[in-house]
């Protein structure tokens, strides 16, 4: 999505640890023009999949999904990594390791909200390592519904993540791939 790109270039920053800052626009103050632009080029990527649902996880990948599902016409489910007073007993689960946060999150599903028959697009802002991937995947296999699509806004084609997501048979498209940031610039793969 050459949108995108322009925008990472633009407005991105590149920070110590392979960290690329987009928070102006994408996970802290949301240009929801923008985020609706992405749902709908998401949409154009996966919408002969019979998406049902599609889940994500709190809190960078609501606002992407949530455009993404006004295009689908589905609900979102989210992981949520906070532990809830109103979150129930019968629960999915997982553990996450932010890349970023250098954290440990358990991650949880109300059983109500996820089921055999759900046909997913999993959705998140970036994919780097995988953890998270990894870890919505696992919770998608518990609840025996079928990732049918994988979308993220930004992936780190120099970290693992997409490899190990590709390798395993996952239908992976990323709308702008990162291949290299080196000296503060950002070099993009062509084809994703």
């Amino acid at each position: 999505m050459e949108k995108l790109k322009k925008m990472i270039n633009e407005r991105g920053e590149v920070k110590e640890g392979n960290v690329l800052k987009v928070d102006c626009f994408l996970n802290h103050q949301l240009d929801v023009e923008f985020l609706y632009e992405m749902g709908e080029e998401l949409y154009r990527l996966f919408k002969d999949e019979g998406i049902t649902k599609i889940l994500t996880i709190e809190v960078s990948g609501i606002a992407i999904a949530a455009m993404a599902a006004l295009f689908f016409k589905v609900p979102v489910v989210f992981a949520k990594k906070c532990e809830s007073l109103n979150l129930d007993d019968d629960i999915y689960s997982g553990q996450v390791i932010s890349y970023t946060k250098q954290k440990k999150y358990d991650i949880k599903i109300s059983k109500r909200y996820l089921n055999e028959g759900d046909k997913l697009l999993i959705i998140d802002d970036f994919l780097a390592e995988g953890n998270a991937m990894e870890c919505l995947i696992d919770v998608a296999k518990q609840s025996g519904a079928e990732v049918k699509g994988i979308g993220i806004v930004i992936e780190k084609g120099f970290q693992p993540g997409g490899k190990k997501i590709r390798e395993a048979g996952y239908n992976l498209k990323s709308l702008a791939v990162v291949e290299d940031m080196k000296d503060g610039k950002i070099i993009f793969r062509d084809n994703n």
